[in-house]
């Protein structure tokens, strides 16, 4: 659950403006969490996934065949990548480790995560940047970009806060890495990128219902770019009670999918028109479900429903897999590190600094 909640807060922040470009890195060391890995890496382009690392495989994939033609250009890529990822967790152990310790415990599930990552404007070249950290799923300690300072979100947090004040150089690396070296890689994934990223793909949109009595869920899946709006509306005009907003989540291809769930009490109107409608920017016209009860797949209905539940779980799981995967609420300026000054004995990185005994 902290996976889920996490990574859904993070693609609410994805980018509202074709212009507007983000590079976001995940990063999560977890202990007792069943089939997940102890250490985990994901990084994010418009919140599209290019890159992952974890423990159990112990090597830097490219989900996207336009993220190779970039190692091409670059034969050191991977290498740095990999050795980045190794230092970095052995790094993020330790810190879950004096995280535990703050906090008085022991044994059980726990999680510590970092999200750094930046924005760029390609219209105008402005460019901004986080650095965000938590343990079991709440905030921990960030960096206000404006003013270059630690916020300590818990009591526990201010040990870390002063130390990494005291840290030469560190407030320094991690503004430059925020605002010139992130923008610097984010520029180049755009560049090679730029076709698939700026792409426009529709979705199909279904209404689902298990039962008589439970709402009727309009959802649109493998729809892209995410910057889109979905609603139900009463003939022609839109709801905005009785109306549940799903989360948004990826699927497997780099399309996305999200719903919205309409209570059957709503629509007791046999008279009135009810329409799920689904916009994508950029797109004129819109997608137009009309609620009937031939467009409702329902438990009933086998042969469809089977067909449709195949679509729904495929682009689920994979949604529920990207989840996990982003681990999340750690995003981490790992890798080019290694190419950095060091800022004590101890594993030292922008992401993965250590948390002070």
């Amino acid at each position: 659950m902290y996976l889920l909640v996490l990574f859904v807060a993070a693609l609410q922040t994805l980018n509202v403006t074709p212009a507007l470009h983000t590079l976001r890195y995940f990063t999560t060391a977890s202990s007792q969490i069943a089939n997940l890995p102890e250490y985990w890496e994901v990084a994010y382009v418009d919140g599209v996934q290019i890159l992952q690392f974890d423990s159990k495989s112990r090597k830097t994939k490219a989900k996207l065949d336009w993220v190779n033609k970039i190692a091409a250009e670059d034969p050191d890529l991977w290498q740095r990548e990999l050795y980045g990822s190794l230092d970095n967790e052995q790094a993020f152990k330790v810190n879950l480790e004096i995280a535990k310790e703050r906090f008085n415990q022991t044994g059980g599930v726990h999680m510590i995560q970092q999200m750094i990552g930046c924005e760029w404007d390609d219209e105008t070249g402005e460019v901004d940047g986080w650095d965000q950290h938590r343990y079991d799923g709440e905030d921990f300690i960030s960096l206000e970009l404006k003013t270059m300072r630690w916020i300590a979100a818990k009591p526990q947090a201010f040990i870390t806060k002063n130390k990494w004040e005291q840290l030469d150089g560190l407030k320094e690396y991690t503004k430059r890495y925020v605002t010139e070296i992130c923008p610097a890689y984010l520029k180049t994934y755009v560049r090679n990128g730029r076709d698939f990223l700026m792409r426009t793909e529709l979705p199909t949109v279904f209404l689902l219902q298990k039962t008589p009595s439970s709402p009727v869920t309009c959802l649109a899946t493998g729809f892209y770019p995410p910057v889109w709006d979905l609603f139900w509306r009463k003939d022609g005009e839109q709801l905005y009670e009785d109306v549940e907003m799903g989360q948004t989540l990826p699927n497997h291809d780099g399309t996305f999918q999200t719903a919205v769930h309409l209570k059957v009490e709503a629509a007791p109107d046999a008279e009135a028109k009810y329409e799920c409608v689904f916009r994508l920017a950029g797109v004129e016209e819109a997608i137009v479900v009309e609620l009937d009860d031939k467009n409702i797949l329902s438990n009933a209905r086998d042969a469809e429903e089977e067909r449709v539940k195949r679509v729904v779980a495929i682009a689920v799981t994979s949604g529920v897999l990207a989840v996990l995967a982003a681990g999340v609420a750690a995003v981490l300026a790992k890798r080019r590190r290694n190419r950095q000054a060091r800022y004590s004995a101890a594993p030292v990185s922008t992401v993965s600094e250590p948390l002070a005994e």
